[in-house]
């Protein structure tokens, strides 16, 4: 495995451009083999998302292992948005770490749990595999209008819970403060799930757990791609460029609004999602000669 400077390192969303926003499987066979060449040729690969560590063990270390990961490689797991980390390698997911500092009470999570079960179990469903955050996510067998129809009524009926429990919360431009006059809490609803975090996670954290896991194993690219499918996930390459890369953003749902940032904003065409994300990986392998 090569030891010097790859010509490029990866930011990597998950859902979106590595696994399908409607399966939530990967869905595209050549973003895994395509991942697994990069990683052959030395490219540092960071996966950073809101997804569980069991998540990407199941739905992508599985599928690296499988396609063949060579030794050596530089791989990285952040999750839940920078509470829980570890390495991947060709004997699979690493330790895994948890930031107990910033996990929910266990109280609250019990109480979304039963909220859950007792008012909105015909459209989505409690992950029990986040060990920091809370996420209540889309039934797969519900189509995508009834969710967001049932949506809103979660996040307020989950806001007045936190709110009782006397946390501090936001939800958009509502705040309400806890006793001592901080909100460290926020609801952050996606297009499939509804997150409950602290305020301190967000994907310039997971970028900069990223950079430094890779530093400890040799020299970092000068040249970084970020690519994701919401505007949070431009933080990665806001804290890339910050930090003196040459960085790229790739948004491969620009539907939401293609941010203006300092740094050049790629989007692929009309191609959208893991079809966007495999094209994008695509172009790299051929771009560094990797396919054979």
């Amino acid at each position: 495995m090569p030891t010097s400077t790859s010509p490029l390192g990866l930011l990597l969303d998950v859902d979106g451009p590595i696994a399908s926003p409607v399966t939530r499987t990967i869905a595209t066979p050549s973003i895994v083999s395509d991942l697994v060449l990069l990683a052959a040729a030395g490219v540092p690969i960071a996966f950073i998302t809101g997804r569980s560590a069991a998540f990407i063990r199941d739905e992508v270390v599985a599928a690296l292992l499988k396609a063949g990961l060579p030794s050596g490689g530089r791989l990285y797991g952040v999750c839940e948005k920078g509470a829980v980390w570890f390495p991947i390698t060709q004997a699979g997911m690493g330790d895994v770490v948890v930031d107990d500092s910033v996990a929910l009470p266990t109280e609250l999570v019990d109480d979304i749990r039963t909220l859950v079960a007792e008012n909105f179990a015909d459209t989505m469903f409690f992950d029990e595999s986040k060990q920091a955050m809370i996420s209540v996510e889309q039934r797969t067998d519900v189509d995508h209008a009834s969710y967001a129809a049932a949506q809103p009524a979660f996040n307020d009926a989950a806001f007045a819970v936190m709110v009782k429990h006397g946390l501090g919360v936001r939800h958009g431009d509502r705040k309400v403060p806890d006793t001592d006059g901080r909100i460290p809490f926020r609801l952050d609803p996606t297009i499939i799930s509804t997150d409950i975090e602290s305020v301190t996670l967000d994907k310039d954290h997971g970028a900069e757990r990223a950079l430094a896991f890779f530093a400890e194993s040799g020299p970092l690219p000068t040249v970084w791609r970020s690519v994701g499918d919401s505007r949070s996930d431009y933080l990665m390459a806001d804290h890339l460029h910050a930090a003196g890369y040459d960085v790229a953003h790739v948004d491969v749902r620009p539907s939401d609004g293609v941010l203006e940032r300092p740094y050049p904003v790629i989007v692929m065409g009309e191609e959208i999602h893991d079809e966007a994300g495999a094209s994008f990986l695509d172009y790299w392998v051929e771009k560094l000669g990797l396919r054979s």
